[in-house]
């Protein structure tokens, strides 16, 4: 049985009063089926390499009595009622039966119960020592390959039981001690994985029909297992923790391993292929490895609770049933050996009268004859089974064949086309990686080209900046020049006793600064740049010239450095005669004022300076007098 948690597994298994489930119900198939031809207790013995033996009626005998002689639960005195606590759960009708069971054999039932916790096995059915004061846990088992590679646990508790009764009140005693806890989905939920292990031996007769042979290569052991797992949990719905949440990890890690297997199983039928199986990655699927290999069948229940909350779980249950129902996996060939004619009788005859060697000789040929017929019809159904299976793989195969020519020449047009298509893109890559190429040049000159034009307009922005700072700079030193001038000469004036002369002077001389302004240019020689800017300078100005040196500066240009200012004095005219003014009869004065006539003449005189003239700090500019009207 397989499901999520709380889905009815192992209510499936063992089922309700009034209603058996399936182990009650196999229970009594069997021993319904056999009953009459069940063989003594003890008649039949298993080994520990999950074998059985034959034992003689004597031996057997002294086996139930020492049996009998011990209080053991195992080995009842009589047959008793069976417990009410499970007795309607096995109450199952006699009509089921199996209707084909050889009479000349007669049959043998031993049980085992068995759970995987924490992917530990541990016999349910072995009686520990009683210790009150220290109780001793029980001993896990160990899995074991007998002669035959089946999977097997040594050392566990195997019962001979005759009835259905009997076989399931020992299973209802192994199923008191099982591992079960109570969580927030479940109030009994199982913790472990369960195995009831069914095992029906089968021995010949005798000629008589009353004595088993006692020859081991005769008996069939078989098996039937009944496997209650315990439900997948997820612990955000369980809300496990501590052991509980160890457990549910123990469940659903072997859970994984199971559909791991399965999952491999299915892809080896599909693809062909051989990967190795992880039967090893758990102790459940280890054990029931043979039965996923073929050698027997596997037949799985699964229980899903329609609960909403449940939709999403119960979903991959079916998914992986649906899986497991795709899965068949061929029986490995096993060596059969046959044993073509059965053995000859002796052939000695000791009387003449001897009627029995014959006869019995005679039925042995004619037995090896029809073996033989059997055998050669065998063999000539399976030639033409294996011919008829030929014929359909080739046919499968040629078709196959002309299908794959036919894609194949599909994929050879169009690995063509795609070639061709591909030419043609590397020639257009091409193409335009050599544009690519050029423009990147192209951009490369731009880019230097563009470099050297912000260059040069730096340099020439650095140049008028450099400029207007030297005009702002000589603006102010003319400016403090004048003041300092100015002061200069209101003081010379206050100490001469001049102050009304000077101050019409300079009334005089600030309408010649508002008329009159001199235009010298920056450059200080004729090699300068014509297109330099011009510097207006009021004409008071030039009457005060200033030396200085010129140099050149690192930007390229020119500079003026002043070292001397040039003072120019002029006295007054004072006792001298102008034209206009009377005659004076002094004859000296007139011989002083010889030169200075009158006040025009005097104004055709100026004076001019040039920084850096090879003609001085000044020279005199003479203007032509006017004529005068006779």
């Amino acid at each position: 049985t397989y499901g999520v948690t709380g889905s009815g597994k192992t209510h499936t298994m063992t089922g309700s009063p009034g209603d058996g489930g399936l182990l009650p119900r196999c229970l009594a198939m069997i021993f319904n089926s056999i009953g009459p031809f069940q063989a003594k207790r003890f008649v039949f013995k298993l080994d520990d390499k999950n074998g059985v033996d034959v034992q003689s009626e004597v031996e057997a005998l002294l086996e139930r009595q020492r049996r009998e002689a011990l209080p053991t639960p195992k080995t009842p005195a009589g047959k008793r009622q069976p417990d009410p606590e499970f007795a309607d759960m096995i109450a199952v009708q006699d009509h089921c039966r199996a209707q084909e069971v050889d009479e000349d054999n007669v049959y043998g039932v031993f049980v085992s119960y068995i759970e995987i916790y924490n992917n530990y096995i541990y016999d349910l059915l072995e009686e520990a020592p009683c210790d009150s004061i220290k109780p001793k846990p029980p001993q896990s088992k160990i899995l074991r390959e007998d002669q035959n590679h089946n999977m097997y646990v040594t050392g566990c508790t195997e019962v001979e039981v005759k009835s259905t009764e009997e076989a399931f009140e020992v299973f209802w005693r192994g199923q008191k001690k099982r591992r079960i806890a109570n969580t927030q989905l479940n109030r009994e939920s199982s913790r472990s994985h369960s195995v009831f292990i069914i095992k029906l031996a089968q021995a010949p007769l005798d000629a008589d029909g009353d004595n088993v042979l006692q020859e081991k290569e005769q008996i069939t052991l078989s098996q039937l297992s009944l496997v209650d797992l315990a439900g997948s949990e997820r612990t955000n719905r369980t809300k496990a923790e501590g052991n509980r949440l160890r457990e549910a990890g123990n469940i659903n890690q072997s859970l994984m391993t199971l559909r791991t297997c399965i999952e491999v199983l299915r892809e080896n039928q599909l693809y062909g292929t051989n990967k190795m199986v992880p039967y090893r990655d758990s102790k459940l699927t280890h054990l029931f490895k043979n039965y996923f290999d073929g050698e027997g069948k596997v037949r799985m229940i699964v229980c899903v609770n329609p609960k909403a909350e449940d939709y999403e779980e119960s979903l991959q249950v079916m998914r992986f049933a649906e899986m497991t129902q795709e899965v068949e996996v061929e029986p490995s060939a096993a060596e059969l050996f046959f044993q073509s004619f059965p053995p000859l009788p002796s052939c000695e005859l000791l009387d003449i009268n001897d009627d029995q060697t014959l006869p019995k000789l005679i039925e042995a040929l004619e037995q090896r004859h029809k073996m033989r017929q059997m055998l050669t019809e065998e063999f000539a159904k399976s030639v033409l089974a294996f011919k008829t299976m030929l014929q359909e793989f080739d046919s499968s195969v040629a078709s196959k064949e002309n299908y794959i020519q036919g894609k194949l020449a599909e994929k050879e047009k169009t690995i063509t086309g795609q070639k061709t298509e591909l030419e043609r893109l590397e020639k257009k890559i091409k193409t335009l990686e050599y544009k690519i190429e050029i423009l990147e040049k192209t951009a490369t000159i731009y880019e230097e080209d563009k470099r050297n034009l912000q260059q040069e307009l730096e340099s020439k922005s650095q140049k008028l900046q450099r400029q207007a700072s030297d005009k702002r700079r000589l603006e102010a030193r003319l400016q403090g020049m004048v003041a300092e001038t100015s002061l200069k000469w209101e003081k010379e004036c206050v100490s001469a006793g001049t102050g009304e002369k000077r101050d019409q002077g300079i009334g005089d001389l600030g309408i010649w600064e508002e008329l009159i302004c001199v235009r010298i240019s920056l450059g200080w020689n004729s090699g300068m740049n014509p297109s330099a800017v011009p510097v207006l300078i009021p004409l008071f100005l030039v009457l005060f010239p200033f030396q200085g040196d010129v140099f050149k500066t690192r930007g390229g240009g020119q500079a003026v450095q002043f070292t001397d200012i040039e003072t120019l004095k002029q006295e007054s005219p004072t006792g001298r005669k102008r034209r206009s003014s009377p005659p004076d009869p002094d004859p000296a004065g007139d011989a002083a004022d010889s030169e200075w006539t009158d006040v025009e003449t005097r104004c055709s005189v100026a004076v001019e300076m040039r920084a850096g003239s090879a003609l001085g700090p000044g020279f005199q500019h003479h203007a032509q007098p006017k004529r005068r009207k006779p």
